[in-house]
């Protein structure tokens, strides 16, 4: 929950920011002059990118979030069984072995999005977010696809 309330904290700070940023550019582009129409373009560029970004950050957690509900209904989600140091960090070793059985289990079912959310978990759990994020949407475009 509490990263629920982070993430909506930081999306309406980065809204504000993106409105700000925005009339600052139309201020730049009804000044008139080629130069600070020039940089008026420039300035509305940043906050439809933001936003941009933020939809789709925005979309991309939704669609985890509903695959997560999806496969705890069916009793599919992975069961946190990583053995922990003193400092409440992961054990290395735990996560390897934990994310060996994950990906043979996505190779064995290349295409069930189930075995692709639970080797994202994985990932996760091992600190590699960008391979974590590229299995999470390979699991949500599978289950797209899925009947």
């Amino acid at each position: 929950m509490r990263a629920k309330i982070s993430y909506a904290i930081t999306a309406a700070v980065l809204v504000v920011y993106f409105v700000l940023v925005g009339s600052r550019g139309v201020l730049l582009i009804q000044a008139g002059t080629p130069l600070t129409v020039a940089f008026g373009v420039a300035v509305l560029v940043l906050p439809v990118i933001g936003v941009w970004f933020l939809w789709k950050n925005t979309e991309f957690v939704r669609d985890a979030n509903r695959l997560a509900a999806e496969l705890d209904a069916q009793g599919g989600l992975p069961v946190d069984e990583l053995k922990r140091l003193p400092s409440g960090r992961v054990d290395r070793d735990s996560a390897d072995e934990v994310f060996a059985r994950r990906k043979a289990e996505t190779e064995d079912a290349p295409d069930d999005w189930r075995s692709w959310f639970r080797l994202a978990v994985a990932y996760h759990d091992a600190r590699d977010t960008p391979r974590a994020r590229k299995a999470m949407q390979r699991a949500i475009a599978l289950r797209r696809t899925a009947p």
